[in-house]
């Protein structure tokens, strides 16, 4: 099958165009024909090796996290898909591989793909849906009349952010260039802060959550805007210590995690808040619940540029710029 493959870790070369073998499929999985793949600055940081410690992936391997396809063929303990459905997903860490022709899914990690979107639109969702909705839902327990900043209102996670907490009933403020303020303030912001001209700390105040995905600059500002027992969630970092346990990962990865966010924690101690940082984990469950908000009308995808399978580079380049509007798209099939 065709593919888009990591040679070697931190390449000037991008990826490589190559022939790889169809994935195998074990017992409780689904082989899905890939449609369309989103792509996610998460694919530029691990091609750079950003995250070999914590994702130790062997070159040469398949990048991308974000499918929609149809199913081709289940395994034996599968039972909730079956050949020629329509799905969508975020595959596992350690079964990532969107940039192909073909890939093999934990049915857990699974979902119908929304019968209102498009394959270019489906792909363009889970990685960025999942997020907001373990940060705004989960993590930080968003209720209706709370206050919330998201960072970067236009990017991927901000988009579909914004819309979930509003649909939540939060205030919501955002943050994005001058071109956005308008366009932001139509998914939902109720406050919209254009970066280039004003400073969101002296502006802001008493807010229950922020949804950081920006610079560690941006990270520490964020705590000002929080009330005492607020949550700074952050998406870009520094791993703390509740994330290594959650990994399983090694004592000496603990620690490293550990001293990488010692300063944003003593920080975020001293404002009487909490920090915690945010990695995504796929969950079929929480895409069918984002699924029936899409179908409701309620959460509408936004894809800036579909770009054909061959120019899987030139996405990835484009992504890489920053200036997205909403996601970017290769279309496979």
């Amino acid at each position: 099958m065709k593919a888009f493959v990591v040679d070697r870790y931190a390449s000037r070369d991008g990826l490589r165009a190559a022939e790889m073998p169809e994935p195998e499929l074990r017992e409780d999985e689904v082989l899905v024909q890939v449609h369309a793949a989103g792509v996610n600055p998460l694919d530029s940081k691990i091609r750079n090796g950003e995250f070999k410690l914590i994702l130790p992936y062997r070159p040469p391997f398949i990048l991308g996290h974000d499918v929609a396809g149809v199913v081709v063929r289940v395994g034996p303990r599968v039972r909730q898909f079956k050949p020629g459905d329509e799905v969508f997903a975020r595959p596992d860490d350690d079964r990532i591989g969107a940039f192909a022709e073909f890939i093999s899914i934990k049915e857990a990690s699974l979902a119908s793909k929304p019968k209102k979107l498009t394959m270019e639109e489906a792909a363009s969702l889970p990685l960025v849906g999942l997020t907001a909705w373990q940060a705004l839902i989960e993590k930080a327990n968003l209720k209706k009349g709370q206050k919330v900043l998201i960072h970067a209102g236009s990017g991927g996670v901000g988009t579909i952010a914004i819309q979930l907490a509003k649909h939540v009933g939060a205030f919501v403020a955002t943050t994005t260039s001058t071109a956005n303020l308008d366009w932001v303030k139509r998914l939902g912001a109720d406050v919209v802060i254009d970066y280039s001209k004003d400073d969101f700390a002296t502006i802001l105040r008493d807010y229950d959550v922020v949804l950081n995905s920006l610079g560690g600059e941006v990270l520490e500002k964020s705590l000002q805007v929080l009330k005492p027992g607020g949550k700074l969630i952050s998406i870009s970092g520094p791993p703390d210590p509740d994330f290594a346990k959650d990994m399983k990962s090694s004592w000496i990865l603990r620690q490293v995690m550990r001293l990488l966010s010692y300063r944003i924690r003593k920080k975020a101690k001293r404002h009487r808040v909490s920090y915690s940082f945010l990695f995504m984990r796929p969950s079929g469950d929480q895409l069918r619940e984002i699924g029936r908000l899409i179908d409701s009308g309620i959460i509408r995808p936004v894809v800036e540029r579909v770009f054909p399978f061959e120019s899987t580079n030139e996405a990835m380049a484009y992504v890489e710029k920053g200036r997205a509007k909403g996601k970017v798209v290769v279309k496979v099939k």
